[in-house]
């Protein structure tokens, strides 16, 4: 295991015992973590986009506040569903994000998941062209995405312009060189991970999996894992891709921890979502020594190089600081980071 971050959802509401209340709140406190992740020497900050929720939505300008206030830590999103976003506009903001960040940014982008609205991405000015699914819409932007990023001139410019331009056809400004490789996909099945790969895209392997075997998710999300890598070498690239794995992992050393997450079942779910039977990945909730013994034995994060911890954004940053601490200090060095 080479990189641990944490991965926050942005939830926001009025619950008891929520900290926080408000889209205020939210923000302001994943800046914040992200400054106290940096602290404890973790590798990343990532964070969930969902339109029409109580939840983060718009990353552009929270990725460029961490930027801001953050001198080493990587910064990401898992995902950004790619069917809301106009790839021109995207690729602007995310080239000045990834300037204030020092070229941190880890941009993890996908078809999307399930919405609260019914096709909410028609809200936002964009449908599929005629024989495209909605998935496939998102695919064509993500294409376009990072076509764009690439830096290539392809706007034949005004001959009378209010500002001088440089020679020959311009490209989108500013431009983040190295952003290119530093996408992701979000990958539910073997077919999506495998076009990843082709596309030279990093692999960001969802918390749920289509299932297609049966069997347990870590063991179907290995298998995807491989057949990805498999994929990536075929395609002829050159670098080395990055593989990103999220789970829920509490290590219990204090009564709060025990009180909060003490009664963890465990074990997989099985679900049906967007009309596809998927295997949701268990959480881990246990003393430290009997935790490190049941995460030597998950094979979806032995397979991948980065684990991202999905933290209870809602239970403060000082707690989530405290549960970072306790996997990056009693848990993380038996897993062979660092």
């Amino acid at each position: 295991m080479k990189k641990i971050g944490f991965l926050s959802f942005g939830h926001w509401s009025n619950a008891h015992g929520s900290a926080t209340r408000s889209a205020s709140d939210v923000l302001l406190q994943s800046i914040d973590l992200a400054v106290a992740a940096e602290e404890l020497g973790a590798d990343g900050a990532y964070y969930r986009v969902h339109h029409f929720a109580q939840q983060l939505a718009s990353p552009f300008p929270l990725l460029a506040a961490v930027g801001a206030r953050t001198r080493s830590i990587e910064i990401g999103t898992g995902v950004i569903d790619m069917r809301y976003e106009n790839p021109f506009y995207m690729t602007e903001n995310a080239g000045a994000a990834d300037l204030i960040a020092g070229g941190r940014l880890q941009l993890g982008i996908s078809r999307g998941s399930p919405e609260q609205v019914i096709e909410g991405w028609r809200y936002f000015g964009y449908a599929p062209a005629a024989g495209e699914s909605d998935a496939d819409m998102g695919r064509r932007h993500g294409e376009l995405f990072l076509r764009l990023l690439q830096g290539e001139g392809f706007a034949k410019p005004n001959p009378q312009p209010m500002f001088p331009n440089p020679p020959g056809l311009l490209r989108l400004e500013p431009h983040a060189a190295g952003l290119r490789d530093r996408v992701w996909w979000g990958s539910a099945s073997n077919a999506t991970a495998v076009w990843a790969a082709q596309m030279g895209m990093n692999l960001q392997s969802s918390t749920l999996k289509a299932d297609e075997s049966g069997e347990p998710f870590h063991v179907q999300q290995a298998r995807q894992i491989r057949a990805y890598r498999e994929a990536w070498t075929a395609a002829g690239h050159t670098r080395t891709p990055r593989v990103s794995v999220s789970r829920s992992i509490f290590a219990l050393t204090d009564d709060r921890d025990r009180a909060y997450f003490g009664r963890d079942g465990g074990g997989d779910q099985i679900g049906v979502i967007d009309n596809m039977r998927a295997v949701f990945g268990r959480s881990y909730a246990a003393e430290p020594e009997r935790l490190i013994e049941q995460l030597r034995a998950d094979e979806g994060i032995a397979e991948a190089d980065t684990l991202l911890l999905t933290v209870p954004n809602q239970l403060g940053v000082d707690y989530n600081a405290h549960v970072l601490e306790n996997i990056l200090h009693h848990i993380a060095p038996a897993l062979g980071w660092r």
